[in-house]
This record gives C-alpha cells, sequence and structure tokens, in this order.
C-alpha cells in the first residue's frame, strides 16, 4: 500500500491546476535536472496498521519542496497550497483507502545560493479494500 499511497499521492498533487501553475515539477525522486522550485518526495516508511479482517499501513511521508529565496516567508503561499491539497486527497483509492491523513511536521532550511528546502511529513493511515 505505501507505493499505491505514493503514486496517488503523485497523481493528486499534480492534477491540481495551482501547484501545476508555481512548480516546474511534482515527482516521486528529486529530479536531477530541473529548475527550482519543484516538489518531491524525499521518503517514506510504513508499519503494520491491519484489523481483524483487513491488511492496514501507517504510511509516514515527507514530500521536499526546492525552491529559491532569501526571505523567511519564501514559499509560505506554495506550501499553504500543498497542505491544502494533501488533506483533501480523496479517501477512496484504487485497492485502499485512506482512513487518515495527518500533518506531522515541517522544516525549512535555507541552502547556499539563494536557495530554500521545506520538508513537509504526513501521516497516513490505510486499509485495504
Amino acid at each position: 500500500m505505501e507505493i499505491a499511497l505514493r503514486a496517488a499521492l503523485i497523481a493528486w498533487l499534480k492534477a491540481d491546476l495551482i501547484l501545476a501553475a508555481q512548480l516546474n515539477t511534482i515527482v516521486e525522486e528529486a529530479p536531477s535536472r530541473t529548475a527550482l522550485p519543484w516538489l518531491a518526495i524525499a521518503a517514506s516508511a510504513s508499519a503494520d496498521w491491519s484489523v481483524k479482517d483487513r491488511n492496514g499501513r501507517e504510511v509516514r511521508v515527507a514530500l521536499e519542496l526546492h525552491c529559491r529565496g532569501d526571505q523567511p516567508d519564501t514559499a509560505g503561499t506554495l506550501v499553504g497550497a500543498i497542505e491544502n491539497r494533501i488533506t483533501a486527497l480523496p479517501s477512496a483509492q484504487p485497492g485502499f483507502q485512506v482512513v487518515t491523513s495527518q500533518f506531522l511536521r515541517a522544516r525549512a532550511e535555507q541552502r547556499g545560493s539563494n536557495t530554500r528546502a521545506i520538508l513537509i511529513e504526513y501521516r497516513f493511515r490505510l486499509l485495504a479494500d
């Protein structure tokens, strides 16, 4: 279910017109040659979350936004749009159901050459169909 969630999440984020207009790419892993800004899944991990009659997983997904800017509020609006879109992920997905999704933490880091990396982590609890 972890891989299926990753694919569903990327497709859901790519389908958002606001995000598509602001990001050069939304991918599963860091792109090798893409201009900033871009969004990628940095990592994910899963654990058992099964119930008596259904298989389940708790999946943690970390997304990383890379952008340019030297102000502390750089990409604040974009991060808000990403978080809103993740929160709106439909619960019914092919092969599984999203029971809960929860924001866990975020971290922003100023890097060299006037770039920023913003990590956003979520927890999803899934049950197989």
